[in-house]
């Protein structure tokens, strides 16, 4: 199937309605399993959130913290569930998320209020054949439901 199959797939969600995106990404999921992986990176799903048991904090679920089916917490820096070889930043990034996620939650608590949720991933990026590129990558992320609907944002950066 390979690209033809992929930018159908990509095509067919952009004609449906927005509001059913969870809902059809499982079902073309469901008719096409070689593309769940390319699916899942591709198309923008609304953030969901979950919560650190051990932090006792919330945070924002997305491609950029998931490995597999566990998503990293940016507060403990552990997988849910548990995964003993996920993806994890460097230490110099971890210290820089560390740090984002506390502005960004000031952020968060400052401009969206009560009921929002923000988090922070930093990764760090690869040099591969193609490209010599040795970097790192974050992307910062806001939630907020409100009575006049939900607010999903989610920004990317490399450096």
């Amino acid at each position: 199937m390979g690209d033809k199959a992929f930018e159908a797939a990509l095509d067919l969600t952009r004609r449906l309605p927005p509001e059913q995106i969870e809902d059809n990404l499982f079902y073309l999921l469901d008719l096409v399993p070689e593309l769940t992986e390319s699916l899942l990176s591709a198309i923008d799903q609304p953030l969901k959130s979950a919560t650190d048991k051990d932090a006792g904090r919330e945070y924002l679920l997305c491609d950029y913290n998931r490995d597999g089916d566990s998503f990293r917490s940016p507060w403990s820096n552990k997988y849910d569930p548990p995964l003993e070889d996920g993806s994890m930043p460097s230490d110099k990034l971890r210290e820089m998320e560390l740090l984002a996620n506390r502005v960004f939650d000031r952020y968060r608590d400052v401009y969206f209020g009560a009921g929002s949720i923000s988090s922070v991933y930093f990764w760090d990026l690869t040099a591969n054949e193609e490209e010599d590129v040795n970097g790192w990558a974050a992307c910062v992320l806001m939630y907020k439901e409100g009575p006049a609907g939900v607010w999903n944002s989610i920004h990317v950066v490399e450096v």
